[in-house]
């Protein structure tokens, strides 16, 4: 089995073993379950400029340890103040180190901003999990759920108010599962087979996702020229996490490609 199926496997255990500690009924009485979620696609439609979406993620299958030492309340708050139009927090526990705590953690520190809750969704329940601990949107991953899967996943999504965002990471997958209960496409620059990465796979994709769904895009993302030259393709949002994460203060981080993307965009307007 390549990491992507024996996390979906390890996920599928996970989700029996949720189900018998707490049930769906138990979910909808916590406390953010009745919260008004917030549009990520809305924030990012309207955008004049490129927009980041700031990750929170401790640990990867590729990268081993990226950062321990920090805390996500505080991460995500600096993310904030830096300028980031969402959040991003892993949720899965064995291959990323995530935890609904860490997603608590950031939900209680910023209470108005979009958050993602970044997982491998492969249950309706888990749809549940998402909204019971405060998320905006949920990701739906073409590469390891059936077109089915995701059409019946999506549409139970928007039923308890969350978007979707669906990734792919080539032509097929794109063709296969983009619906009308889609709020997002990301493509994903990084093979999750191979974990190599290339900006040329959202390059290729750009002119197949049809203008009516807002474009981000994600992985091996690291400077204000690449942000800028996949913005010159249609994409509004670009989602981060490793490269900030990396450093001993991500929230900084983020300023500084904030900074940069303000140099370049002045240096060349016509960019935008």
């Amino acid at each position: 089995m390549n990491i992507l199926d024996k996390i979906v496997a390890r996920k599928r255990e996970e989700v029996i073993e949720a189900k018998q500690n707490k049930s769906v009924s138990d979910l909808e009485k916590e406390d953010l379950f009745a919260r008004k979620t917030v549009s990520l696609s809305a924030a990012l439609r309207n955008a004049s400029s490129p927009k980041i979406i700031a990750e929170f993620k401790r640990k990867s299958p590729s990268k081993g340890v990226i950062n321990d030492r920090v805390a996500p309340e505080i991460v995500t708050f600096d993310y904030v103040n830096a300028g980031a139009v969402a959040l991003s927090v892993l949720t899965d526990i064995d291959f990323f180190g995530g935890s609904f705590t860490d997603f608590l953690s950031a939900r209680r520190a910023n209470h108005t901003i979009p958050m993602l809750r970044k997982d491998f969704i492969i249950d309706e329940y888990q749809l549940y999990e998402a909204k019971a601990i405060g998320a905006d949107v949920i990701l739906l991953i073409a590469a390891c759920l059936t077109p089915t899967e995701v059409v019946s996943l999506s549409k139970k999504a928007h039923e308890l108010g969350l978007e979707v965002l669906l990734e792919v990471h080539n032509a097929e997958e794109l063709a296969a599962t983009l619906g009308e209960d889609i709020d997002i496409v990301g493509v994903n620059n990084r093979n999750l087979k191979t974990f190599e990465t290339s900006i040329e796979t959202s390059i290729a994709l750009s002119e197949q996702i049809p203008d009516s769904f807002v474009k981000i895009s994600e992985s091996g993302l690291k400077d204000a020229e690449t942000i800028l030259k996949l913005y010159g393709h249609g994409y509004k949002g670009f989602l981060i996490g490793e490269t900030f994460m990396k450093t001993a203060n991500p929230g900084t981080a983020l300023a500084d490609l904030q900074n940069d993307l303000t140099q370049h965009s002045n240096l060349n307007p016509l960019v935008l």
